[in-house]
């Protein structure tokens, strides 16, 4: 019978050819993604002189290739988007300027949300703060208030992207002053941000800045903040304490796969794939959907959608009740749950199916019975140092 730790090693192989960057795919991804935003940016800047309206409306695709151009940057945080390192690095780097996100300060905490992601017992940074039922009910009633005010749609996607965006990443005092590169990147993209705008304002006006570059800003960071949260907010994501955590559970059942329109995908960098992209953070989002569509256990994960009804589903949803082993709303804590076998048991397949019956081609049973190998997975930044949560 197979081990978990044969099964991870086999999910590892099987998915490793999707993880070699093409540096002509990337670079035809980089200039497909800025030329446009520049058109845009151009174009909207002309029709301040004929109606706002109009700019509002070319924010809108604008905003769309805002937010692809921060999905480059998170490929180049992975060390996947270049085959070299260096390269990465550096994109990386110019593009937190453009996309208002310190490239240094981003990489490490979003390094530690993949090695941390549904540790109940770990959820520092880079991450939607979520209580357990029990958690929440520990609190003064006027604690309870100030988190539902946080899980507000209005706060989570509209005060909150242009806090985290615009104010929050010039000053993340939620990290440590020990981190010295990540301070280090975010005052090195706080001088240049300063001289870009400033040189912008001068030149364009700052009345034309601020009417064209502000929409494109708090409408994309709304937009990642949605992608954010869909993709680990759901009814059956993954929660676990620190001993029962398990790193593969975590990026298949804590991430789910967003059913977008193609167009949609595109704009989003592939993002959707997320149940793939935390199973192995090295693949370029330009090759998920082949990695998906080669495996058919890859096809059945949590899925969410654009449906008004799962968005509202979604939104509603506050607390983490292990009892239940799924996210509920505040309404369903007072109601005690159905005893349940549990959504993440402890198998060696996904989709009912080994990887050695993946390689060889076989279908999967049906999702009740879906599941990942177990095991830890050891994490690393691109330059080889480890995701150390702060101190």
């Amino acid at each position: 019978m197979m081990t978990n730790a044969d099964a991870e090693a086999s999910w590892r192989k099987l998915l490793a050819p999707y993880k070699s960057a093409s540096l002509g795919r990337a670079l035809f991804q980089l200039l497909n993604t800025a030329l446009p935003l520049l058109l845009l940016w151009v174009l909207m800047a002309r029709s301040l002189d004929h109606s706002y309206l109009l700019t509002l409306l070319l924010a809108v695709p604008a905003a769309g290739l805002l937010v692809r151009l921060f999905i480059i940057q998170h490929d180049c945080g992975h060390g996947a988007f270049f085959p070299s390192r260096r390269a990465n690095q550096a994109l990386g780097a110019v593009l937190g300027v453009v996309t208002l996100v310190p490239y240094g300060y981003w990489r490490r905490t979003h390094a530690i949300h993949h090695a941390t992601s549904g540790n109940l017992d770990e959820r520092e940074l880079g991450d939607v703060h979520t209580l357990t039922v029990r958690e929440y009910l520990a609190l003064p009633r006027w604690r309870r208030l100030l988190y539902r005010l946080y899980r507000n749609p209005f706060v989570l996607f509209g005060v909150g992207p242009a806090f985290q965006f615009i104010l929050k990443h010039r000053f993340p005092f939620d990290i440590p002053w020990s981190w010295k590169r990540e301070w280090k990147s975010v005052l090195w993209t706080n001088v240049a941000l300063a001289a870009t705008v400033g040189a912008l304002g001068l030149t364009l006006g700052w009345r034309t800045l601020a009417l064209v570059h502000l929409p494109i800003v708090l409408l994309s960071g709304t937009v990642g903040v949605w992608l954010f949260y869909v993709q680990h907010q759901f009814e059956e994501t993954y929660w676990d304490r620190k001993d029962a955590w398990d790193f593969y559970r975590a990026g298949a059942h804590g991430s789910s796969f967003y059913d977008l329109p193609a167009v949609l995908h595109w704009f989003t960098g592939n993002i959707g794939y997320h149940h793939i992209h935390h199973l192995n953070h090295r693949i370029p989002f330009y090759r998920l959907p082949a990695a998906m569509k080669h495996f058919p256990e890859l096809q059945s994960p949590g899925t969410t959608t654009l449906r008004p009804a799962d968005i509202a589903r979604c939104l509603r949803l506050k607390l983490w009740d292990p009892k239940r082993d799924q996210l509920i709303t505040l309404a369903q804590h007072r109601h005690p749950p159905v005893p349940a076998a549990g959504n993440h048991p402890p198998m060696t397949t996904w989709g009912g199916i080994s990887p050695a019956a993946a390689a060889a081609g076989r279908e999967p049973v049906s999702r009740a019975a879906a599941s990942l190998p177990a095991g830890p997975l050891t994490l690393s930044l691109p330059d080889g140092s480890p995701p150390t949560p702060p101190t």
